[in-house]
């Protein structure tokens, strides 16, 4: 029985460490809420593997408490991230910036040349360049 508890712990201790680890990676912000959903799943297993293992049913109050968090965290997050635009939270690849910033770029060289076609004139009605 010792084993079996003991792989059930390990198991549980990777589970929630990988679940960290995607949440602080992200990109999103789903991503995020799906991982802390998993760390407080098995937050739940481990309380409930510790009642099974002690045989102590007072812990079933804890149980029901740390359900709820998880159940409401996770329908207030969806509820935000409904409204949420497209593509925000995403983290970009250099290439992506990369392509925005030589947009920006050209926008504003288009820009100061129309400037500067309008602040000197252009040519004159019928003028043959």
């Amino acid at each position: 029985m010792i084993v079996v508890v003991v792989v059930c712990t390990v198991l549980l201790a990777l589970g929630a460490a990988f679940a960290i680890v995607r949440a602080e990676k992200g990109p999103s912000m789903l991503d995020r809420t799906i991982a802390l959903d998993v760390v407080v799943a098995t937050m739940i297993v481990g309380v409930a593997l510790y009642a099974a293992v002690n045989r102590r049913a007072d812990v079933v109050p804890i149980l029901v408490v740390l359900s709820l968090v998880g159940f409401v965290g996770s329908v207030t997050i969806a509820r935000f991230a409904s409204v949420e635009p497209e593509g925000e939270g995403r983290v970009r690849t250099r290439e992506e910036i990369a392509a925005e910033e030589a947009a920006r770029a050209e926008e504003t060289r288009a820009e100061e040349r129309h400037e500067h076609e309008e602040h000197h004139g252009g040519g004159a009605e019928g003028e043959v360049r």
